[in-house]
C-alpha cells in the first residue's frame, strides 16, 4: 500500500484531513502560533511554532501522490567543529521515530521525515509535529555551541 498512488479525490480527501487537523491544532496548541498554505496548485503547508530552546521555527508539510513530506530547519551550516556536531546529530537520530538530522542546501541543518501518504490521519500528524518539536528543542541549544563555539565562547 505504501507504493500505491493516491488519486485526485484522495489527495483531496487527505488535504481536507490535513487542514481540518492544522485549524484544530491552531485554536489549541499553544505552540502553534500561525498556519500558511502554498500556491494555489501546491499541497503544501507552513507550521509556524513557537519553542522555549529555539524560539521560532516553522514546519513544511507538503503532500504529493506517493508520500507526506516533513521538515523543519534547525541550524545554519556550522563554522567549526564539523566532525563533532555531525557526529552528535547522527547519535541523536538513532532515538527519533521518523525525524532524522539531515544536511540540506547550503549545508544547513535540517530535520526530515515522510510517510506514506495512506497513512495520514490525525494521531500521526499528531505524532510527526510533536516529533519535530522534541528534536528541535532537545538538540538545538548542542548544536548550535558545537558548530558556533567561538560565537558562544564570545
Amino acid at each position: 500500500m505504501a507504493d500505491e498512488i493516491a488519486t485526485r479525490d484522495q489527495l483531496d480527501a487527505y488535504e481536507a484531513r490535513i487542514d481540518a487537523w492544522l485549524a484544530a491544532e491552531l485554536a489549541e496548541n499553544p505552540a502553534v502560533v500561525g498556519i500558511e498554505r502554498g500556491g494555489p496548485d501546491e499541497r503544501r503547508w507552513i507550521v509556524r511554532l513557537t519553542g522555549e530552546e529555539k524560539e521560532h521555527f516553522a514546519v513544511w508539510f507538503t503532500l504529493d501522490q506517493r508520500t507526506l513530506q516533513y521538515e523543519t530547519y534547525l541550524m545554519p551550516a556550522p563554522i567549526e567543529q564539523h566532525a563533532e556536531l555531525y557526529e552528535y546529530l547522527l547519535r541523536r537520530n538513532q532515538g527519533y521515530f521518523g525525524v532524522a538530522f539531515a544536511i540540506g542546501p547550503e549545508d544547513a541543518i535540517y530535520l526530515v521525515g515522510q510517510i506514506p501518504v495512506h497513512t495520514i490521519d490525525e494521531g500521526e500528524l499528531d505524532r510527526i509535529l510533536g516529533s519535530l518539536w522534541e528534536a528541535t528543542e532537545r538538540s538545538f541549544r548542542t548544536a548550535m555551541r558545537l558548530g558556533y563555539a567561538s560565537v558562544f565562547r564570545g
